[in-house]
């Protein structure tokens, strides 16, 4: 079973840059958190995070506490980015700068042909307790397991998929609860 990552990161949350240990801030909650290869990228400022941001609402009604998305970029770009969508402060940005994070996940892919150098998979991940309840990888040029829209309609799969595997029915049992109620 994998975990979220203690690794010190700048979290932006509500406009403000600061440095945590990511398992710290996660710890007893149910997060997703979704990779993008760059902050300003078409696919990533069109379709990725937008998605995220419109879907948000819902999201919170499936217990979902907190969604964090991932770029290996600078906290200043991180924070731009965020701030030049109306909604943006619904999403904490991590900014993986150094691909701390991506590297410890596997996550990294090599775009120097594009002039991008090592950055991020475009991925989602579910986690719950800082228990990592699924991972999802994009294929190179692909944009679809990652989505907020897949995420969210296969959220309570990927909930009994992890708790099915773990055997932990009494866990099992409390999330059908919340969830479906």
């Amino acid at each position: 079973m994998n975990k979220i990552p203690s690794i010190k990161l700048p979290i932006i949350k509500n406009g403000n840059s600061s440095n945590h240990i990511l398992s710290d801030i996660t710890e007893n909650k149910k997060i997703i958190i979704f990779g993008v290869p760059g902050a300003f990228t078409p696919t990533c400022s069109e379709k990725h995070l937008p998605g995220y941001i419109s879907l948000y609402d819902q999201f919170q009604k499936k217990g979902v506490h907190d969604i964090y998305c991932l770029s290996v970029n600078d906290a200043f770009v991180m924070k731009a980015w965020l701030e030049s969508y109306s909604k943006g402060y619904l999403i904490n940005g991590i900014a993986d700068g150094n691909a701390d994070f991506a590297k410890a996940m596997q996550l990294t892919t090599d775009i120097s042909g594009g002039f991008m150098g090592i950055r991020c998979k475009r991925f989602a991940l579910v986690a719950d307790q800082n228990n990592i309840l699924k991972l999802l990888v994009e294929e190179k040029g692909q944009f679809l397991v990652s989505s907020a829209e897949n995420i969210l309609n296969n959220l309570w799969s990927l909930y009994c998929w992890y708790y099915n595997n773990y055997n932990d029915k009494i866990n099992y049992i409390i999330l059908y609860i919340l969830i479906k109620c």
